[in-house]
């Protein structure tokens, strides 16, 4: 399990006459995190910083990485990683990009300005708890879907679609456990499962 961000968000100050700019996301790999950050690069392609910190839990451990993208060493990269270390968050990636308004902050300046970016974004989301679960597709009558509905709402199962087809495609997300209930119980149940099918072995999920 990890702490990590809910959703995706941004904020904006400014400092002597400089536009700093926080980005914060949810990213579940390296990959997922550096395809992010040329996205930002691309999206700020006029200004002249866009520093990051992320870090990301893998089955190797965790994963830190940081730049300062041109800034002083230590002014912005490492202090952004400070703040999600500190806060003990995990698959979070922040970049703040700043346009520079013609007044040097020095170091002290930069790192609170930088940092000062991180936070207030922090405001615009908020922390939750995930884990290691999985993804199920289940299969069931139309006149079942509120039966079903009631069971996994009840055990704290999310349905992340629902699919209207020849029958209905519950897509849900859940853990080992809620898993090995669901199938222990599955001659108990008021509704009838057509089918099911695992369609991801390990998925992040939320922990209610």
């Amino acid at each position: 399990m990890f702490k990590t961000i809910a959703e995706n968000a941004t904020a904006k100050i400014v400092e002597k006459k400089s536009k700093f700019i926080a980005n914060i996301f949810y990213v579940e790999n390296v990959e997922e995190a550096e395809e992010k950050i040329r996205a930002i690069k691309k999206k700020y392609f006029d200004a002249r910083h866009n520093c990051f910190a992320y870090s990301i839990f893998s089955e190797n451990g965790i994963i830190n990485r940081f730049s300062d993208d041109g800034e002083p060493s230590g002014t912005a990269g490492a202090p952004l990683l400070n703040i999600i270390n500190s806060k003990q968050l995990n698959n979070i990636l922040v970049i703040v990009t700043r346009y520079f308004g013609g007044i040097l902050l020095g170091t002290g300046g930069l790192v609170r300005a930088y940092t000062s970016a991180f936070q207030e974004a922090l405001k615009n989301t908020n922390e939750i708890i995930k884990e290691v679960g999985m993804q199920v597709l289940l299969k069931i009558a139309y006149q079942d879907l509120e039966k079903a509905k009631y069971y996994l709402k009840q055990n704290n199962i999310e349905i992340s679609d629902i699919q209207y087809n020849e029958n209905i495609q519950l897509y849900i997300n859940l853990n080992k456990m809620q898993y090995e209930t669901l199938l222990d119980k599955t001659n108990e149940l008021n509704f009838k499962i057509l089918d099911k099918n695992i369609i991801i072995n390990e998925k992040y999920i939320q922990k209610k």
